[in-house]
């Protein structure tokens, strides 16, 4: 059975590893700091902070596979949105990266995250719920429940995992 780490506690980001794994893993959780703002701005910073948490992952863990999973926003010439990537780092120091769904933010989501404030409170003040980011997200808010945040982060694994699978079946470079 494979041990897999991953850097968060989140409840939707531990369901999609969880049922993208199934039965054929032992998921560890550890709560890791992504090493980068606490709202990332941008693709880059986000994806350093799901590379990030995953390298820590397996400092922390014998887990062969360390998963890091990140949210964040990026700023484009149609506005505020949010994005979302993954990194799967393995024991043998191969790296993968995948990034999720997009979907622009409404205005006045994007004018408060430009004030400094993080994207987790704000959809909480805005939905007049409590963690949203822990259950369906904003994007699970802003589809209408039609993607999640666990089902938009499975997507993302689901494209780990197969570029693993890739590279062990294929002995391709990463």
């Amino acid at each position: 059975m494979t041990r897999i780490a991953i850097g968060s506690t989140n409840p939707a980001k531990v369901q999609a590893v969880t049922e993208s794994y199934g039965k054929d893993a032992e998921i560890i959780t550890l709560d890791v700091e992504s090493g980068v703002s606490s709202q990332p701005f941008s693709d880059e910073e986000t994806i350093e902070g799901a590379l990030n948490r995953a390298k820590i992952c397996l400092m922390q863990s014998d887990a062969e596979i360390g998963l890091g999973l990140e949210g964040g926003v990026v700023q484009t010439q149609f506005g505020l949105f949010l994005c979302n990537w993954g990194a799967l780092v393995a024991r043998d120091g191969t790296s993968f990266i995948a990034g999720g769904a997009r979907i622009r933010l409404p205005d006045e989501i994007a004018e408060k995250l430009s004030q400094g404030t993080e994207l987790g409170p704000i959809m909480d003040e805005y939905t007049n719920k409590r963690n949203i980011r822990q259950k369906e997200g904003a994007i699970g808010i802003f589809t209408n429940q039609q993607v999640t945040r666990s089902e938009m982060f499975k997507h993302i694994m689901q494209m780990l995992i197969g570029q693993y699978e890739y590279h062990k079946s294929n002995g391709a470079s990463s």
